[in-house]
């Protein structure tokens, strides 16, 4: 058993030795113009948003942010051969303006067109559900009965679904918090009649509060996807090759088991 231990580490250390060679190789790879554009503060600064539990949670022992966006992060600075550096956030709006300001080298944002005004989207490499939660005894049973006079729809301001139905809706009105949570607070609290936000952590709240449920079906499909600052075209290539390959070789998927959310979806190859 000792001789099968000491093999097991050895063959462990070998892994670690391999795996580390073929990040300096890739680095290697990697024109100095490229790594510049990409991180032109000499570290990889990485914007983690918060207010998407599928994509990102906080470290319980204060450590490196967990879940698929920090784990490609550290991907893409690995490959890069460059150190890392967390820019946290609340809220995907708060983290877009940060983005606007050049504040972060790569974020992890749900696609929209009017943040793409400002930044640039690799293809998705997750889809999720935009979804909404009701009170068990309101009259509301399907999506399409939300869009209504009299509907009041809590959400997280400057969040993907925010600006989605902010173009969508014809009668109902939203009514906007600081972020996604404070939304489903403020739904609660104000007796509003629909808290809009992405399925799974509607669907926890639920579980965990009694008199609600969640709408069957989906109002939007979220597109998760790396983004750059524009005027960066090398950055935005690399990244969109990056995430491709992320897709393909499995790990997105192995990610968001890891953190426990298989009930999301990895985004399919993009059109080429």
């Amino acid at each position: 058993m000792k001789r099968f231990s000491r093999l097991g580490r050895r063959i462990a250390a070998l892994l670690l030795l391999l795996a580390a060679q073929s990040l300096r190789a890739a680095a290697a790879d990697i024109s100095p113009e490229l790594r510049s554009e990409i991180a032109p503060t000499g570290k990889l600064r990485a914007a983690i948003n918060y207010g998407n539990p599928v994509l990102a949670q906080k470290n319980a022992s204060a450590g490196a942010p967990l879940g698929v966006s920090a784990d490609l992060a550290r991907e893409i600075a690995n490959r890069l051969g460059l150190d890392i550096v967390y820019v946290e956030f609340d809220s995907a709006g708060v983290a877009f303006d940060a983005g606007r300001q050049g504040k972060w080298d790569v974020g992890f944002l749900a696609i929209d067109p009017k943040r793409a005004e400002d930044i640039v989207f690799s293809p998705p490499y997750v889809i999720i559900e935009g979804a909404y939660l009701v009170a068990a005894d309101s009259p509301l049973t399907t999506v399409a009965d939300v869009d209504r006079p009299g509907t009041r729809i809590a959400v997280g301001e400057g969040s993907t679904y925010d600006l989605f139905l902010g173009r969508e809706l014809k009668h109902a009105t939203l009514v906007k918090a600081k972020t996604s949570p404070a939304a489903v607070e403020m739904f609660v609290d104000r007796k509003l009649e629909v808290a809009a936000g992405v399925r799974q952590p509607l669907e926890a709240y639920a579980r965990s509060h009694n008199g609600l449920r969640v709408l069957p079906g989906r109002f939007m499909a979220i597109n998760q996807a790396i983004a750059t600052p524009r005027g960066r075209p090398g950055a935005a290539r690399y990244l969109r090759d990056f995430i491709e390959e992320m897709k393909a070789s499995g790990f997105v998927a192995r990610s968001l088991a890891a953190s426990g959310q298989t009930d999301a979806a990895v985004a399919p190859p993009a059109a080429r």
